[in-house]
């Protein structure tokens, strides 16, 4: 089982043409409907709110498969990101966040121990940004990595981060994973100055076992030992790109868990790693192909 932990929220929204409508989502959110929806055994561990916009997430948790048995739910209102979709589909992001559900999950709210049977552990988003949330997951981590798979999916976004605290907490869980998959944006963030081979490079030589880095319409790029493979980008007509990256994230990790990869001293051949990102690369362009972050079934991925 994979247990994915982080945020769930309602996504606000506004297109082109100024209609706004009102959708579940979340990075860590997304990424654990996906890899249901990809026939992953998933949980997601997060604070959920007992409002009808929380009813909602939960809803839309179970319906795609994934336990909710870790989650921690309360009556804080759910938390709301405001996202702005733009002619070509890309999506910029704004966060009420003060008093909500989702940063306000502390150690109490989660399981003394994790059963034999998680695998692995997905964080990132604002699930290393918001507090006490942050605390408590990086404790969780911590405790729980050993004789598991980490994947980190940081998925900056920039205007919610204390620069100096986030950065170092950032750079402690990622030289403590077994994967990274992010954003050519994240790790010029991340890493000013170097490219992202560079970065990747950088990664690996810290003990990160994958890098995988999403690069939008140009692909995706992984480095994994010494090897380094490429992958274009399935062209489709796009709608919007709200999840696509999560569906990416979750694509890989489903590819991986289905080829009994999933571990944390990882080791995949040439092929191997260029079947996972191709892979990861469809699913990812499906979830474009339709409003909001709504990522494909595992039938829907069959060429």
């Amino acid at each position: 089982m994979v247990v994915v932990c982080g945020e769930a929220l309602i996504d606000v929204i506004r297109n082109a043409e100024g209609t706004a409508r009102s959708v579940p989502g979340g990075g860590p959110f997304n990424t654990a409907r996906a890899l249901a929806r990809l026939e992953v055994p998933t949980a997601f561990l997060g604070r959920l709110s007992s409002d009808s916009f929380g009813r909602q997430l939960v809803e839309a948790l179970k319906s795609d498969g994934v336990s909710v048995e870790l989650a921690s739910i309360g009556p804080e209102p759910t938390t709301i990101a405001l996202a702005e979709v733009g002619i070509e589909g890309r999506a910029d992001y704004q966060f009420r966040t003060q008093g909500t559900s989702a940063p306000n999950l502390t150690l109490d709210m989660i399981p003394a121990h994790l059963g034999a049977d998680v695998t692995a552990l997905h964080v990132g988003t604002l699930g290393l940004v918001l507090e006490p949330m942050a605390s408590t997951l990086l404790e969780l981590l911590n405790r729980e990595r050993h004789g598991r798979a980490i994947i980190v999916d940081p998925n900056i976004r920039a205007g919610l981060i204390p620069d100096t605290e986030y950065r170092e907490r950032l750079h402690t869980v990622l030289a403590e994973s077994t994967i990274v998959k992010a954003s050519d944006a994240d790790l010029a963030w991340l890493y000013p100055g170097l490219d992202y081979h560079r970065a990747a490079k950088r990664l690996l030589g810290e003990g990160v076992r994958l890098v995988v880095v999403t690069l939008g319409a140009e692909g995706a790029f992984a480095a994994h030992r010494d090897v380094r493979v490429s992958a274009g980008a399935a062209r489709v007509n796009v709608v919007d790109t709200i999840g696509a990256g999560d569906a990416f994230g979750a694509g890989l990790l489903a590819w991986l868990h289905e080829h009994e990869a999933l571990e944390p001293d990882l080791h995949l051949k040439e092929q191997e790693l260029r079947a996972a990102i191709e892979f990861a690369g469809r699913v990812a362009a499906l979830t474009c192909t339709r409003a909001g972050a709504d990522p494909p079934w595992r039938s829907e991925t069959t060429v």
